[in-house]
C-alpha cells in the first residue's frame, strides 16, 4: 500500500485484506491522487499536535458486516479530538436522557468555528454538543463518583465503539491541558450561567482527557459502521447505543457535525460528518457504511484538507449522498451456484452429467438482484472474490436487478476487469433492460464494448457456453462406427454386445450439413434418431411465424423418441446448428423386436427411454424451483 511517511510509535502502514479488490484498487488510486496534495496547515495552537508530520495519510471504509477496506497510514495513532464530541454526546444520552441532555446543551446549528463561544443569550446554554462549548456541557453529564470513574467510563465508551481497548495519549492531554485558555473560558462562562455545576476546572480536564484518547483512521471507520448500523459494533457484534441515540447522534452531526462548514458538506458529500484537529474526518451513511481519513493539514475552518477532498471523492464514485441513496437495501446476491448443481436446459447425457458433476465446481453462477448499489454489491463482489480462485468461468446474471446507479455499474466493469486479469472467463447477463449501464460502458467502453459485453446473451446460453468448455477437454474422437456410436447412446445404456450389434443392423445412417430441417414441425412420426455427432437445435413457432430456440441436443442423445408413446405428429422442428451424422431407427421395426426373438432388447429400450423422461422431469421441476 502507498503511505506517505513510516507511522509513529512502530507502527506500519496497512495492508488490507481485499487490497486486489475493486474497491481496494480505488483507494489505492484515491490516496496516490491526493498524497502529493500540499495544502492546508497541521494544527499548532495546541503544541503536541504541531509534531505531526504533514505526509501521514490514511483513508478505511468499513461495512456494517465488519469488513474493513485500509489504505496508507490507516494504523498510525492519533489524538480522537473532536470526534468524540458526538460519541459522548450519545453517551449522556443513554446516561440521563434527553430532556436533561436538552437542558444542558441545544442542537441549533452555529454556524461558527468550533471554538466559538455560541451561547443562548438568556440561558447561557451553547447552542449544539458539537460545538466545544457544548462538548465541554455534555462532558460534565459522563457518569462516575469520581474523576477516575469518569475517565474510564469514556474510554470504554469510545473502546466499544473501536471494537479494542483505547488509551489516553499523555503527552496531548498536557499539551491542551496548558494551553487551553480560551476553552477555560467557556468552562468558567458555563458555571456562571448555571450550566455546570461545582467546580468548572473538572469537566474541562474531562474534556481534554476526551479529546486526548488515542486512535486510528481504522478505528474512526469502524466508529462509523456503528453509528450506521444502529448502535451495533458490526466488528464485535455488542451494542454501544440504543437505536434512537443513534437517531439523534446523527442529527447532529448532519447539522453542526463540520462547523461552519456543515451546510456545503451535508449538500455536497451528503454524510453525517465529524472532523478533528488532528486531521481526522468520520462520516456515516446510515444502513450502509462509516469511512474515515486521516491527514493533519487542515483548511481555515479546522477540517482536514485531503480528507474532504477523499470524501467528496467516494461520495460521487459512488454515489453516497445521503439523499440520493435508497435506506432500505436487500442483499444482492440472491443465489449462487455451480455446474455441478445448477446446468443449461441443454439435454445432456449420462457421461456429460457425470463430467459435469465432476468438474463443475469451475463454472460459478451468480445471481444478483433488487437495487445494486454500493452497499449491497460490495458484499456480493466480495463473495465472489473470494471463490473466484477455484473457479475458470464466472456468471453474474443481472436479469433480476431492478436498477443499478452508476456506482454499481463502476464497480461491476472494474469486478470484471479484476477476474479476467486473473485469467477467469467472464460473463454478464441479463443485460438488455439496464440503461443505465449501457450509458455508462458506452461512455467507458464505446459501443463495441457494450455490444461484447452482451455477446453472452441470456443466463442459459451462458452457462451451456461454460459446459461446453468444460466437457471439450473431456471428449472422445466421434465413433466411426454404428456399435461404438450407439454404447454412448443414453438409451442404449446397460445393452451388452450382442444387442448392440442387433440394434445397429436396423439403423439407417444420414448425415446433413448445418443449417438444414431434419425434421418438421407437424410431420408424421415414425422414427427416432440417434446423434451421433455434431448439433442440433429444438426449434418451435409461435403464432406470429416466429421460431424460438428452446434446445440443444448433442452426440450420445436422441430425438423423436417420445412418440414412441404416442406416435402422434412431431411438436417441434429440428435443425442442425452444425454439420451433424445421425443414425435412424424405424418405429415399425422397432415394433418388431420382440417377435424377431429380441423382447429384452425391447423392453431395455423402453426401460431407459422411461428413465431419461424421469430424469428431463426432474430437471424441469428442479428448474421451477429455481425461480421462486
Amino acid at each position: 500500500m502507498p503511505t506517505s511517511a513510516p507511522a509513529p510509535n512502530g507502527a506500519h502502514p496497512a495492508t488490507s485484506a481485499h487490497s486486489h479488490s475493486p474497491i481496494g484498487r480505488y483507494l489505492r488510486a484515491l490516496h496516490d491522487k491526493y498524497a502529493r496534495l500540499e495544502e492546508g496547515t497541521v494544527a499548532t495552537y495546541i503544541p503536541e499536535l504541531g509534531r505531526a508530520r504533514p505526509g501521514w495519510f490514511g483513508i478505511a471504509i468499513a461495512t456494517t458486516d465488519g469488513q474493513v477496506y485500509e489504505v496508507g497510514d490507516s494504523r498510525c495513532p492519533f489524538t480522537i479530538q473532536s470526534i468524540s464530541k458526538p460519541l459522548v454526546y450519545g453517551l449522556a444520552l443513554e446516561a440521563h436522557g434527553l430532556k436533561t441532555v436538552l437542558h444542558k446543551c441545544g442542537v441549533e446549528p452555529s454556524g461558527e468555528a468550533f471554538n466559538s463561544i455560541s451561547l443562548e443569550p438568556t440561558t447561557g446554554r451553547p447552542l449544539n454538543p458539537m460545538i466545544n462549548a457544548g462538548a465541554i456541557a455534555v462532558s460534565s453529564l459522563v457518569p462516575g463518583a469520581t474523576a477516575a470513574e469518569r475517565e474510564l467510563r469514556l474510554l470504554r465508551h469510545l473502546g466499544d465503539f473501536a471494537g479494542r481497548d483505547l488509551v489516553l495519549d499523555q503527552d496531548v492531554y498536557r499539551s491542551e491541558r496548558d494551553t487551553g485558555h480560551r476553552n477555560r473560558a467557556i468552562a468558567h462562562l458555563l458555571r456562571n450561567a448555571g450550566i455546570l455545576t461545582g467546580n468548572p476546572e473538572d469537566a474541562l480536564d474531562l474534556y481534554f482527557r476526551q479529546c486526548s484518547i488515542e486512535v486510528t483512521c481504522r478505528d474512526l471507520a469502524v466508529m462509523a459502521a456503528c453509528l450506521a448500523t444502529g448502535g451495533v459494533n458490526p466488528v464485535t457484534r455488542q451494542r454501544v447505543l440504543a437505536p434512537i441515540s443513534v437517531g439523534r447522534v446523527l442529527s447532529v452531526m448532519t447539522s453542526c457535525g463540520m462547523y461552519d462548514f456543515s451546510g456545503e458538506w451535508i449538500h455536497t458529500v451528503g454524510m453525517p460528518a465529524k472532523s478533528g484537529v488532528a486531521g481526522g474526518i468520520l462520516a456515516v451513511l446510515p444502513g450502509q457504511l462509516g469511512v474515515a481519513v486521516f491527514s493533519p493539514p487542515l483548511d481555515a475552518r479546522g477540517n482536514s484538507v485531503r480528507g474532504i477532498r477523499v470524501c467528496t471523492d467516494l461520495s460521487i464514485d459512488f454515489g453516497l449522498h445521503l439523499f440520493n441513496t435508497p435506506r432500505v437495501v436487500s442483499p444482492a446476491l440472491r443465489a449462487r451456484h455451480t455446474a455441478a448443481t445448477r446446468r443449461s436446459r441443454r439435454r445432456r447425457v449420462a457421461s456429460e452429467l457425470a463430467t459435469l458433476a465432476h468438474h463443475g465446481n469451475r463454472v460459478r453462477l451468480y445471481e444478483l438482484r433488487g437495487r445494486l448499489i454500493f452497499a449491497t454489491l460490495e458484499l456480493a463482489m466480495r463473495a465472489i472474490l473470494e471463490e473466484a480462485a477455484a473457479a475458470t468461468h464466472l456468471i453474474l446474471d443481472l436479469e433480476r436487478v431492478i436498477d443499478l446507479d452508476r456506482a454499481a455499474c463502476r464497480l461491476l466493469l472494474d469486478l470484471r476487469e479484476t477476474l479476467l486479469a486473473q485469467g477467469k472467463q467472464v460473463m454478464l447477463t441479463g443485460l438488455a433492460q439496464h440503461t443505465v449501464l449501457r450509458d455508462y460502458v458506452v461512455a467507458r467502453l464505446t459501443e463495441d464494448g457494450w455490444k461484447d459485453l452482451c455477446r453472452h446473451g441470456a443466463r442459459d446460453d451462458a452457462l451451456e457456453l461454460c459446459e461446453a468448455d468444460l466437457l471439450r477437454a473431456s471428449t472422445l474422437p466421434a465413433p466411426q462406427d454404428a456399435v461404438s456410436a450407439l454404447q454412448r447412446q443414453e438409451l442404449c445404456a446397460g445393452l451388452d454386445e450382442p444387442s448392440l450389434r442387433t440394434l445397429a443392423s436396423l439403423l439407417q445412417p444420414q448425415s446433413h450439413p448445418a443449417g438444414s430441417v431434419v425434421v418438421h414441425a407437424g410431420a408424421p412420426a415414425d422414427s427416432m434418431v440417434f446423434l451421433v455427432d455434431g448439433e442440433v437445435e429444438v426449434v418451435i413457432h409461435d403464432d406470429g411465424g416466429h421460431s424460438h430456440i428452446v434446445g440443444r441436443l448433442g452426440p450420445g442423445m436422441t430425438f423423436g423418441e417420445m412418440a414412441l408413446a404416442d406416435r402422434m405428429p412431431r411438436s417441434a422442428a429440428i435443425r442442425t446448428h452444425t454439420d451433424a451424422r445421425f443414425l435412424v431407427l424405424k418405429f415399425e421395426d422397432f415394433d418388431q423386436l420382440p417377435g424377431r426373438g429380441q423382447a429384452a432388447l425391447h423392453a431395455r429400450l423402453i426401460q431407459n427411454l422411461a428413465a431419461v423422461l424421469a430424469r428431463r422431469l426432474r430437471d424441469a421441476n428442479a428448474e421451477v424451483l429455481s425461480l421462486r
